[in-house]
């Protein structure tokens, strides 16, 4: 039989007639085109990962050193004025400097007024560092953060890198979830504090020495020659208990680095979700796109830092005072957490629990953009995932 000329106009699946269930099938991929692409494409790529990836747990260590180091580096100055601005010594000096002045206290003044006070003050101590004790004192405490912050933050992202794939696979079949970046963090946390802790204990008694701010014409009533100095005289005075002080609070910080890791984890996860839609639609990435995903992580890291530091920022204070070094007759002026909160209650008010909050924030926040950043690039040419 010859096919009328019109006829081939048709496909030949149009000549047979439909086929049963075609149209709805159709009707069904159409309208979840996206989902079904994204589905196959996104298991494709899961499986391909899994069969040829080869894991680097020493690749978070790493990637994670050096992004603390970085990090270190580049926000010295600030560490040192924070560090200073939340101990008692440099608070009385603002207070004998306001007493002099004839400046209210904070409590007498407007909000407008205590803010712009507060941030005259921190720069006035902080260009005063460099007039009255030359620029190296700017990085006073570099050597020993150093020696903290690198360690540290290996540790840190080794634990988190690690801890949340072996939780996730062990407990949530492999998927990601809020609850596993929480237990990840946790925990990297706390071995964290429990390792570095007296690393820490020097670092912080360096940049409280007084090597000029008590200095005479002829003499230095500098207390610690170098690190080495402050950890013999830490032992001989108060033992190796004197090298864990602060631990408790480091306990208690533990809580900042832990909501900070689960809200950084939230912001990529949107980054992730836009990625998947830009390759389900087939589309090459632009410069634009590019852009979005990185500047989206560095930004996504200084936003989940500085909300973390602000909710938590009051065990940052209890943690540098607990630290101190011993009074003139032998005796820890602060002996606990609770006790710490409630001396500086009493005695200096609940804005000195906000002390050094202006040049922390200064810190952090670019500091954990840099950090996060480095990793996250650091992992890539490593050729494992964050």
């Amino acid at each position: 039989m010859t096919i009328p000329p019109a006829w081939g106009k048709f496909a030949p699946a149009q000549i047979q007639g439909p086929t049963p269930g075609l149209n709805e099938a159709s009707l069904q991929q159409s309208r979840e085109n996206e989902d079904v692409i994204r589905s196959f494409q996104l298991k494709d790529t899961t499986t391909k990962k899994q069969e040829g990836h080869v894991r680097k747990p020493w690749a978070h260590f790493v990637a994670g050193g050096i992004g603390g180091m970085s990090s270190a580096i580049l926000t010295s100055p600030l560490e040192v004025l924070k560090t200073r601005l939340q101990s008692d010594f440099y608070q009385s000096q603002i207070l004998a400097t306001r007493d002099a002045r004839g400046i209210p206290p904070p409590s007498d003044l407007s909000l407008p007024r205590t803010a712009l006070l507060h941030f005259r003050e921190t720069f006035q101590l902080l260009f005063s560092i460099h007039r009255v004790e030359g620029w190296r004192a700017l990085f006073k405490g570099l050597g020993p953060n150093l020696t903290g912050v690198v360690p540290a933050r290996a540790i840190n992202f080794y634990s988190y890198g690690n801890g949340k794939r072996i939780i996730s696979q062990n407990f949530n079949h492999g998927q990601d979830a809020a609850w596993v970046n929480f237990c990840a963090a946790a925990n990297a946390g706390i071995i964290t504090g429990t390792i570095t802790n007296p690393i820490w204990v020097v670092k912080t008694r360096m940049q409280l020495d007084k090597n000029h701010a008590e200095k005479t014409s002829t003499s230095s009533n500098r207390q610690y020659s170098n690190s080495f100095d402050c950890v013999k005289q830490t032992i001989r005075s108060e033992g190796i208990r004197g090298l864990y002080r602060g631990l408790s609070a480091s306990y208690l910080g533990v809580t900042e680095s832990t909501l900070q890791w689960v809200l950084y984890e939230r912001m990529k996860l949107y980054l992730r979700r836009r990625e998947d839609r830009l390759m389900a639609s087939g589309r090459k990435a632009t410069y634009w796109d590019n852009s979005v995903s990185w500047g989206g992580r560095v930004l996504g890291a200084g936003t989940a830092k500085f909300f973390a530091a602000v909710i938590t920022y009051p065990h940052e204070v209890v943690r540098t005072r607990l630290r101190q070094a011993p009074q003139r007759d032998g005796r820890m002026k602060y002996t606990g957490i609770v006790q710490c909160l409630t001396t500086i209650w009493r005695e200096e008010g609940i804005a000195s629990l906000y002390g050094g909050l202006t040049p922390h924030m200064l810190r952090v926040v670019p500091s954990a953009a840099i950090m996060f950043g480095m990793y996250e690039v650091i992992l890539r040419l490593l050729g494992e995932q964050a």
